[in-house]
Order: C-alpha cells, then sequence, then structure tokens
C-alpha cells in the first residue's frame, strides 16, 4: 500500500450507509462499548450527527418500550437489555443451564468421573473419540474443573466438582457405584490405549 493510498484512507469520511442503521449493526457487533468519535469515524458521518443519532436513537427504544435499551456507559455507547425482562432472562440462562446432557457429554462425565484426575486426550482414548467439545460444555456447566497438570505430559488435567456431586445427589466420589460388574474391559481399554497413544 503506498503512502498516497494511506493518506486517502485516513480522510475518508463518505457514508457507507445510512446513518442510523449503520450505528445499530456496528453496536451489535461491537464487542465492547464505542464512544461518539470511534463510530463517526468508521461511519464516515461528523461526530455531532453521530451523536445527535445515538441519543434518537436511544430515545425511540425507551418510546417504544423494546425489550433492549442504548446506554452510554463508561464513555461508551452499547446495548443492554431492560432491566424489567431481568427476572425472565434469568429463568431462560437457568433453564438452559438444567438443560439435559447428551450421552457424549454423560459418557465423557462418566470417565472423568471414574479416571480423574485425567487429560482430555485419556478421555478421548477411552471414549474413542474427540471430546474438546463435550468437556467446553461440562466446564461451562461447572461439572468438572481444570486439576493441574500431569507433570509427564504437560497436559492439562481435571476432576469433576461439587456441583458434579450435588447434582448427583452424592457427599463424595466415594460413594460412586462400583464400575467392575458393569465395565470389566475398561482396564483393558486403558492399557489399549496407552499402547496405542504412548
Amino acid at each position: 500500500m503506498s503512502e498516497q493510498e494511506v493518506d486517502d484512507s485516513q480522510t475518508l469520511a463518505v457514508p457507507l450507509a445510512e446513518l442510523r442503521p449503520a450505528l445499530e449493526a456496528l453496536l451489535l457487533v461491537a464487542d465492547e462499548p464505542m464512544d461518539d468519535a470511534q463510530l463517526a469515524s468508521v461511519v464516515g458521518y461528523p461526530v455531532e450527527d453521530v451523536s445527535a443519532a445515538l441519543r434518537s436513537l436511544a430515545q425511540e427504544y425507551d418510546d417504544q418500550q423494546r425489550g433492549f435499551e442504548l446506554r452510554s456507559v463508561g464513555g461508551g455507547w452499547r446495548y443492554y437489555t431492560r432491566e424489567a425482562f431481568a427476572a425472565l432472562l434469568e429463568r431462560y440462562v437457568l433453564d438452559g443451564q438444567q438443560a439435559r446432557l447428551t450421552q457424549a457429554a454423560l459418557e465423557t462425565l462418566a470417565v472423568v468421573a471414574y479416571k480423574q484426575p485425567v487429560s482430555r486426550s485419556r478421555v478421548s482414548a477411552v471414549r474413542g473419540v474427540n471430546v474438546d467439545g463435550v468437556m467446553r460444555t461440562l466446564l461451562t456447566r461447572g461439572l468438572v474443573e481444570e486439576a493441574g497438570v500431569d507433570e509427564h505430559t504437560g497436559a492439562h488435567l481435571y476432576r469433576t466438582t461439587g456441583y458434579f456431586l450435588e447434582r448427583i445427589g452424592i457427599d463424595s466420589l466415594d460413594q460412586l457405584p462400583e464400575l467392575a460388574p458393569y465395565l470389566p474391559e475398561l482396564d483393558e481399554l486403558d492399557e489399549f490405549s496407552e499402547s496405542h497413544h504412548g
């Protein structure tokens, strides 16, 4: 890119879209609040026009009693859900947390519970499939947590949490049912996975 092109791009102030919809689109995808000057530089409008449009949008959302609002907080603008819907959103989030685990997640959780502390690769070897996505789900739901690092391999180790015990209704891991009668081949499986992955 030439120096001339750099200069042109810095002074370019040609609007790419209608101001109000452009601001809405930008604020929907922004990771953090954006101030008037930042928004103006992106949309190519004067700062005063951007400031007026933002205030107008915020007032319009209030007047229409939308489920969201546009607020200027910490020196920047951002969308927020309205306080009036806090209980509804809390119920939605909590219901999502209590949604049933998939079969894959249950199987992965069982391996962690019985083999902990255990690495993802070890869980993958026992299950025969990659468990990265499922482990993220279990971590997010608070059923599994990090438990240090394997000193030999450097892999992160995982274990079940107190919340896991609470959810399945036991006080300690000692109360987990004995697996041997159901999975007599578990030790053989471990030996197999170690000989093929070690």
